[in-house]
């Protein structure tokens, strides 16, 4: 699985078999931000809160995904200009996903460098809205090229999730869906993998 340079890939080894021991289990070794995944507010900002002191109902809400795929390594700002047009659904909803199409690099070098990503201004206007969570298709919210972490820094602040290596965006309806990325729960979480669903 590709992952974030200098993080360590998941190892899942078959540990116990039908032959042997009469049943089948595996022993998983992985990072807490691999995969599609969620960053706590702790993730980033000491003493903010971890995932599992999060309730359930901070993971599911309704959702709009706003088309990105205008967005490339020629171009790869997302602007406020990009998310003016769904300000008013963005007003009703409680996640915001951004599909960029960039999915389709999973598994490639060019996956990790110059994809699109949010800028900080159009974070901060994210911001004006009451939102669970941002969620992108690409290796992290914020830029390749950044020296830092303003994106992340930005939402994370105002207690909104992030959900990383988002995939097939495009088949999500144009009107809207309930979304879902359930964490695993486990002590002082700074993020989670997740199974992110859209439900119609």
């Amino acid at each position: 699985m590709p992952v974030f340079p200098g993080t360590e890939t998941p190892c899942i080894e078959d540990v116990f078999t039908h032959e042997v021991h009469g049943f089948w289990e595996h022993k998983l070794t992985l990072f807490s931000h691999v995969g599609t995944h969620i960053d706590a507010p702790a993730h980033m900002i000491k003493g903010a809160p971890t995932l599992d002191k999060m309730t359930t109902d901070r993971f599911i809400g309704p959702g709009i995904c706003v088309d990105c795929t205008h967005r490339n390594q020629n171009a790869p700002v997302i602007s406020i200009d990009d998310l003016l047009p769904y300000e008013s659904e963005i007003s009703e909803i409680d996640f915001v996903l951004l599909n960029t199409g960039w999915y389709k690099h999973w598994g490639r070098n060019e996956y990790f460098t110059n994809y699109p990503a949010l800028s900080p201004n159009a974070a901060r206007w994210l911001m004006e809205f009451d939102l669970k969570g941002v969620g992108v298709d690409v290796i992290s919210i914020d830029s390749a090229e950044s020296s830092g972490y303003e994106v992340h820094t930005i939402l994370l602040e105002h207690g909104t999730i992030i959900i990383e290596n988002l995939t097939d965006l495009h088949l999500l309806p144009s009107d809207g869906f309930i979304f879902s990325c359930l964490p695993l729960k486990f002590d002082e979480a700074d993020g989670s993998p997740v199974r992110a669903i859209a439900i119609d």
